[in-house]
């Protein structure tokens, strides 16, 4: 579709899923989150809108007991869905995946101990998945190793800039008072690798909730979960799981700034909208002409006239 505003369509187009939780053999997680079904209906969602992302980035708790079924049956889902789509997929380890089997089971190699950090270049815009986890732990930290390393990969800046995506955000939780605990700690010495660099924003996950901040001057976007979220205002409980609001973010990267949209998983039912038969004559319309019939308050389409006639 032709643009109708002030900006050009987005350089490059991402998809932000976090937090799928799968579990060997099909099980449900706690009995009751089907966790395949959801991450299955976020990617039929995603192809039947028309949305053609150039990637598909997993922040992190991938698996919920790092058992290698889960991991198999994970790309069994997702991978079939990104190549009809045309995206790269990219993940991030979070605490609840473990390293041996997230690196053999998921990028088939040698299972490792060793962090998972890799650098991705989807036509120019670099992603980074960065590994925040520490093992037999579920807060985020650094190794100096990690952070050496990064620092060099951000000294040569990417054509379109980076992404860096990781599981732990550096972000505070006001609403989550518990989630402190387990946040990424050593948050300074990140920010002192970031800051100035061409690191234009920070994907993360671990939360189960959707949020947003800044860091080292940076935009920060957090994925709500697919497999269940938090409740951010329930009564006398220091964590409360819901299953609800499962989201995945849609990021829009352009020439000079980022766009985060939410967007619910699940049928919605719809109170009103328009379809898509009035594309053409929109298109086809003067700027003059679209003001006066689509904005002006009382034009025969804002009346409840239909524009076709």
């Amino acid at each position: 579709m032709k643009p109708l505003g002030q900006y050009p369509a987005a350089q490059h187009v991402v998809v932000h899923i976090s937090d799928t939780h799968f579990l060997g053999a099909g099980k449900k997680l706690y009995d009751q989150v089907d966790t395949d079904g959801n991450l299955t209906r976020a990617l039929e969602q995603l192809e039947q809108s028309g949305i053609r992302p150039e990637a598909i980035v997993f922040t992190g708790d991938l698996a919920d007991l790092g058992e290698p079924e889960a991991y198999s049956r994970l790309r069994s889902i997702v991978e079939p869905a990104a190549a009809r789509l045309g995206a790269q997929v990219i993940w991030v380890m979070g605490n609840h995946d473990e390293r041996p089997q997230y690196s053999s089971l998921l990028f088939d190699v040698e299972a490792t101990d060793a962090p998972q950090d890799r650098v991705y270049d989807i036509d120019g815009l670099r992603i980074i998945a960065f590994d925040t986890t520490v093992p037999g732990y579920h807060h985020g930290e650094m190794t100096d190793a990690q952070l050496e390393w990064l620092a060099d990969v951000l000294s040569t800046p990417a054509e379109h800039g980076t992404l860096l995506a990781l599981h732990h955000p550096p972000v505070p939780t006001p609403l989550l008072w518990a989630m402190e605990m387990l946040e990424l700690r050593g948050q300074d010495r990140l920010e002192a690798v970031v800051r100035g660099t061409d690191v234009r924003g920070i994907l993360g996950g671990h939360l189960h909730f959707s949020t947003h901040s800044t860091f080292a001057g940076v935009p920060v976007s957090v994925a709500a979960a697919t497999c269940y979220t938090l409740a951010l205002t329930a009564k006398d409980r220091l964590l409360s799981g819901i299953n609800s609001d499962q989201a995945m973010n849609i990021v829009h990267v352009y020439d000079d700034r980022l766009v985060h949209s939410v967007v619910p998983i699940g049928a919605r039912t719809e109170i009103t909208g328009f379809s898509t038969d009035f594309v053409e004559q929109i298109e086809q319309m003067t700027p003059d002409q679209r003001t006066a019939f689509f904005s002006k308050k009382t034009s025969p389409f804002n009346l409840g006239e239909d524009p076709r006639t």
